[in-house]
């Protein structure tokens, strides 16, 4: 690990069959593709599986640097789904697109079966919104499969997250809990190299909690010394500052959000709208060049 930034260091992140993900150098811009009824984020549906190839294809010519494909929402209040039901809508997505696209295939589940599935269709990076405290087996299936994880901060579930959104201090709260999250991959023989981390902006956190995280990401990168991926796009903690408006609408606070996750050190950060965001992360980084230029 070697300091690029003022808060972002450098991590060589495994693949599977050789492949390795480079972070550090510029923050990587992750394409969120949903093949989800529900989805609260989204204007043009991608639930048919030729549609979410398309989505994805689009997003890497947009110049994303990995792809995200969920079947599940996850968002507060959604309805859960059962593992055939989710493997019947993303495994065709990824079967599609392995060979067609270059760029990394993360898989969005909690479920180990989903991933095990997922990962031989040709998915790299699994993306665990429960941090192993759904399925600790997900671990066992990304360790086999040679793949990287990355562990999201939650509480509960989609019913009750809300709910238990109490903290003293979300930050040191976030990074113990992650920490466990990170131990528990270990111990089930997820290499620590394999391992990234997302604070979870907008799970089992108000919007204070979130504008928290986002402000204060250079200590959870800290506590944790693992690679951070940050997701602030459409989130509900943006409405009021985008004039409550529905989540397609808020991209102009995401884009701030965006911003900030950037010049926090965040090593990817998720989108929706990927061509626009492309935008947003090249500025911030001419933006952290500078800061880094200047210190002595």
């Amino acid at each position: 690990m070697t300091v690029t930034g003022p808060h972002r260091h450098a991590f060589s992140v495994p693949l599977r069959h050789g492949r390795v993900l480079e972070l550090g150098a510029r923050c990587l811009v992750m394409g969120i593709v949903n093949v989800t009824p529900d989805s609260f984020a989204e204007t043009a549906r991608t639930f048919d599986p030729a549609a979410a190839i398309e989505a994805a294809l689009r997003a890497e010519a947009d110049g994303a640097d990995i792809v995200d494909i969920g079947a599940e929402s996850t968002r507060p209040g959604a309805v859960p789904i059962d593992a055939d039901e989710e493997r019947r809508r993303l495994l065709p997505v990824v079967r599609g697109l392995a060979g067609r696209i270059r760029i990394p295939i993360s898989v969005d589940t909690y479920k180990a079966d989903v991933a095990r599935a997922a990962l031989q269709e040709g998915a790299a990076i699994v993306n665990d919104v429960s941090g192993l405290r759904r399925d600790a087996a997900l671990a066992d299936a990304v360790a086999h499969a040679g793949a990287a994880i990355i562990l999201m901060h939650t509480r509960g579930t989609s019913a009750d997250m809300n709910a238990r959104a109490h903290y003293a201090d979300v930050v040191a709260e976030v990074s113990a809990e992650l920490s466990g999250s990170v131990q528990a991959a270990v111990e089930r023989g997820v290499p620590l190299d394999a391992i990234l981390v997302d604070p979870g902006i907008g799970f089992a956190k108000r919007p204070d909690h979130s504008y928290g995280v986002l402000a204060r990401l250079p200590e959870i990168a800290v506590a944790l010394g693992r690679p951070i991926v940050a997701g602030p796009s459409r989130k509900s903690f943006l409405r009021a500052a985008s004039g409550n408006r529905d989540a397609p609408g808020r991209d102009w606070a995401t884009a701030a959000a965006v911003t900030a996750a950037v010049l926090g050190g965040a090593h990817v950060v998720r989108v929706h709208a990927v061509a626009e965001m492309i935008q947003v992360v090249r500025a911030a980084e001419e933006i952290l060049k500078m800061a880094v230029s200047r210190q002595p």
